[in-house]
């Protein structure tokens, strides 16, 4: 089982930003690859450390990992936080964290002098889910035009920074001199420039291609989730590493049930017939119609709950419930031979509302529903 982010930060759930970037230096510190050179351990912990990091630093993906676990980012389809995240992915996308030698000159993967590699942008598409594609989750195929790296294209060492995609500056302050170090201006952090490239080209030698990309919905997941597929956004110039394609979901409506969390809701009318003398029905269900059981006598607004028949919970905690709904319908118009029958039953006392202690009333069933 995937360990909790917090635990491998060794913090509280209610910890603020600033102990979460703090914890998840002092993990890095001690686990960095220069510090433990060739130890497949400490490096693995340095990625966990770093995937940790990158959810809980962000409030929304905070949020989502608070309710909904590791299944919110990583599914079962090579989605993550950061879990395909390699060396590159980390000191690229934290470096206000590693840079300007805060490790205390280790050098290498782009603390203190190494080059650092590119990250291509991020893609950003909607995936359209029906209810029943949710609850059993689904692979999708999507087209995506992506930018990728020209065929042809050579490039050559910049000159500014010299391959290291950083220049520094150093300036006087009332403390002394301060270093920093800053993207180069000329290959934008690349440590490259582009010497020649085809005509279809642009300006830094990519060109637009259509792709197919294969995505594994996990089940259970919910409207407005982002899932990641890592790599299949746009190409870095050069020898960086491709962007990701951000996934979002979009949850269709259903004709007949609605969705409440794992909970699904169905409304059921019936006549006063069929409540007075019992009957079987057939409701919508995720994956075909069930066929219930309504004894003679039910009672309008009472709700029946079928175990299990729900949504899955996407940290496979099970299913939630159908909660159907009965509703008595009072037909609106009646003929003669009608009337006659219900004017007799004004007075007949089988006809008289009378609850038992037991029938529950509407706004007790609605606290009883959301228990």
């Amino acid at each position: 089982m995937k360990k909790d982010f917090y635990e491998i930060l060794g913090i509280s759930k209610n910890a603020t930003a600033e102990e979460i970037k703090k914890a998840y230096r002092k993990k890095a510190i001690e686990f960095h690859p220069d510090k433990n050179p060739g130890n497949k351990e400490a490096e693995e912990n340095f990625k966990k450390a770093a995937e940790a990091y990158e959810v809980l630093s962000d409030p929304n993906k905070k949020a989502k990992y608070d309710q909904y676990g590791h299944a919110a980012f990583d599914g079962n389809g090579g989605f993550g936080g950061g879990g395909g995240m390699n060396m590159d992915d980390i000191f690229s996308q934290f470096g206000d964290i590693f840079g300007g030698g805060g490790f205390g000159g280790f050098g290498g993967f782009g603390g203190g002098g190494g080059q650092r590699r590119m990250k291509g942008s991020n893609l950003r598409i909607k995936v359209k889910l029906t209810l029943e594609e949710i609850a059993n989750g689904v692979e999708k195929k999507v087209k995506v035009k992506r930018k990728v790296q020209a065929a042809g294209v050579s490039y050559k060492t910049c000159g500014t920074c010299n391959g290291s995609g950083q220049v520094l500056r150093v300036t006087n302050t009332i403390l002394g001199r301060m270093q920093t170090a800053t993207t180069c201006p000329t290959c934008g952090g690349a440590g490259q420039s582009i010497s020649s490239k085809p005509n279809n080209a642009d300006a830094q030698g990519m060109i637009l291609e259509d792709e197919t990309v294969s995505i594994k919905i996990p089940a259970g997941v919910v409207d407005g989730m982002q899932l990641k597929v890592s790599g299949k956004g746009n190409d870095a110039p050069g020898n960086g590493i491709p962007g990701d394609l951000i996934v979002a979901i979009e949850e269709v409506e259903h004709e007949f049930l609605k969705r409440e969390g794992e909970n699904l809701h169905y409304d059921l009318y019936i006549s006063v017939a069929e409540a007075a003398l019992g009957v079987s029905k057939d409701i919508e269900a995720i994956g075909g119609k069930l066929r219930i059981k309504l004894d003679e006598g039910i009672q309008s607004g009472k709700i029946l709950r079928l175990k299990g028949k729900g949504i899955p919970n996407i940290n496979s905690y099970g299913n939630g419930d159908l909660l159907v709904h009965i509703n008595v319908w009072t037909p609106k118009k009646l003929d003669r031979e009608q009337k006659e029958f219900f004017e007799k039953m004004l007075t007949n006392e089988n006809f008289i509302p009378n609850p038992e202690k037991s029938d529950k009333s509407f706004f007790e069933k609605v606290k009883d529903m959301f228990s």
